[in-house]
């Protein structure tokens, strides 16, 4: 199975973070996309530390973070900086998606 974890909110990383170590422990897939102010936990290396997680694979909108005013210097390279078709692209692969 392949999870999407839409990130809108700056709210649930300790949700994010378990889903993101626990589903690949149970051999699912994990996209995460981060927009408006989710984008603000680009500041936090929990959250940018999932992208090197096996079986997890991060992307963020790139109008968000400008949007918000999020640093994207220094951000590991398994992070794309993309647009919302990254988004449409991990609703129409994954089996689920959830909103956090």
């Amino acid at each position: 199975m392949k999870l999407g974890i839409l990130v809108n909110t700056d709210r649930h990383l300790a949700e994010i973070a378990g889903l993101a170590q626990a589903a690949p422990a149970r051999g699912h897939e994990v996209v995460i996309f981060a927009m408006d102010q989710g984008t603000r936990l680009l500041a936090d290396p929990v959250y940018t530390g999932l992208c090197r997680l096996a079986g997890v694979s991060m992307s963020v909108c790139r109008h968000s973070v400008e949007l918000h005013g999020v640093n994207v210097e220094g951000l590991p390279a398994e992070i794309r900086c993309a647009s919302q078709l990254q988004n449409a692209k991990m609703q129409h692969m994954c089996d689920r998606v959830l909103v956090l």
